[in-house]
């Protein structure tokens, strides 16, 4: 129960956070760009190779197209990077109101810049790793899709704490890596508590949006004005789109408390002290 308690109540603060630094919501939605013209961009050449390399593997996976894999590989490592980048943005930015600043968008990005060397270190890894585990899924059949999913479950738990690793500390990936896992044997319950509550509380409160959303649209329809039809329908998506970006702002700025919280005992100015009392400090 008191994980329980102490997970919640990172979560309320982290919410009131944002709700001040709103413009820590601007991350995301960067990323969230950024990650659709890097989609858009491979989309030509991934989709001229898809059906040479699905021949390979029909062929027990003896063609596979090397340029395939090449544009695989760097498809995955712009995309890790371009997410990483702003996560990072994020999570310093987030450490500065922790500290008891008042962060800009550009303390954030020149933040991420200056990191920028451990942050492609650490998207090449993520790339090597994700085409690991599509290898493994690919070519195993029903057991190395599961123990793909496995892998990349451990995978996704033990580097939660990257991020903040790099906007903190002057480290290079691996090591970042390293300091990941060991921060997150020390918070273990909080990580998956925290986190599955951030998704849960989200995912309910996009279902009932999308509830209200299309009973609004249904009954904007049966007025017969195309208009106010279109209207509500642009707010609905807008209001969908919002909750998405506070949602993964949030999962950023709980990160770097919890990082704080491992790392100090005190996951910084915003956050009631008195309930996380029982600071981390003691089981190292």
């Amino acid at each position: 129960m008191g994980k329980f308690a102490r997970s919640w109540a990172l979560m309320k603060s982290s919410a009131n956070i944002l709700r001040q630094d709103k413009e820590l919501m601007l991350f995301p939605l960067f990323a969230g760009l950024a990650s659709l013209v890097v989609i858009a961009s491979f989309a030509w050449p991934v989709i001229s190779l898809l059906h040479g390399h699905r021949t390979g593997l029909e062929d027990g996976g003896r063609h596979v197209s090397p340029v395939f894999l090449a544009v695989s590989f760097l498809f995955y490592f712009i995309q890790y990077g371009v997410v990483i980048f702003f996560n990072t943005a994020l999570a310093s930015a987030a450490f500065i109101r922790l500290d008891g600043g008042n962060p800009t968008l550009n303390d954030g990005l020149s933040a991420a810049w200056s990191k920028l060397p451990a942050i492609i270190g650490y998207a090449l890894i993520s790339a090597t790793v994700g085409m690991i585990l599509r290898a493994i899924q690919e070519r195993a059949g029903f057991i190395g899709r599961i123990v793909a999913g496995l892998l990349g479950v451990g995978w996704t738990v033990a580097t939660f704490l990257v991020v903040p690793v790099l906007a903190a500390q002057n480290v290079g990936p691996v090591e970042a890596v390293k300091d990941s896992a060991s921060l997150v044997k020390r918070t273990w319950g909080e990580n998956i508590i925290g986190n599955a509550g951030i998704g849960v509380v989200g995912g309910l409160l996009t279902f009932c949006v999308m509830i209200v959303s299309a009973m609004l649209i249904f009954g904007a329809f049966s007025t017969g004005s195309v208009a106010l039809t279109v209207a509500v329908g642009v707010v609905a998506v807008i209001a969908i789109v919002a909750l998405g970006l506070f949602q993964n702002a949030m999962h950023g700025v709980y990160a770097a408390a919890l990082y704080r919280y491992a790392q100090y005992g005190d996951p910084g100015q915003g956050f009631d002290r008195a309930l996380l009392e029982s600071a981390f400090r003691q089981k190292k």
